[in-house]
C-alpha cells in the first residue's frame, strides 16, 4: 500500500509526468511485490522559485530534479528498500530521461494501523 507524492519544477509535459507514474508504479511491483493496481501517486508541479534541491552529499543535481517521497508499511527489509532505490533510478533513466543524480526518494515506515484506504476502515490494522 505505498503512498507516493513526487514533487518536480512545472514545465515538462504529460507524456513526462506519465512516464514518471508508471515507472515509479513498475519498480513497486518488482521491488516490493505491490499487488497490480495499488496506485496512488501525485506529482506536485512547482515554480522555480517554489523548488529548491541543494548539491550536498556529493551528488551534482539539475534543474529536472524529482523528489519522491513514499510512504509505506513498516515491514519492508533494507535489502527490498536499496532494490527499490536502483529500480526507480533505472526506469526513470531509461524513461522519461531522468539523471539518475536527480533521482532523490525519501521512503517513510507507517505500522499497518495508520493507514484508511476508504469507508472509514483501518483494514491492515
Amino acid at each position: 500500500m505505498p503512498l507516493l507524492h513526487i514533487s518536480m519544477r512545472t514545465g515538462k509535459p504529460e507524456t513526462y509526468r506519465q512516464a514518471i507514474l508508471d515507472g515509479l508504479y513498475r519498480a513497486m511491483r518488482e521491488a516490493l511485490n505491490v499487488p497490480e493496481g495499488d496506485e496512488f501517486m501525485t506529482i506536485s508541479e512547482l515554480s522555480p522559485a517554489n523548488f529548491r534541491c541543494g548539491n550536498a552529499y556529493g551528488v551534482n543535481r539539475s534543474d529536472d530534479a524529482v523528489l519522491i517521497q513514499i510512504t509505506v508499511f513498516a515491514s519492508r527489509t533494507a535489502e527490498q528498500k536499496k532494490a527499490l532505490y536502483r529500480r526507480i533510478a533505472e526506469l526513470l533513466v531509461e524513461s522519461p530521461g531522468i539523471r539518475p543524480e536527480d533521482v532523490f526518494v525519501n521512503l517513510l515506515d507507517a505500522p499497518a494501523e495508520n493507514w484508511s484506504v476508504g469507508n472509514g476502515l483501518a483494514q491492515f490494522a
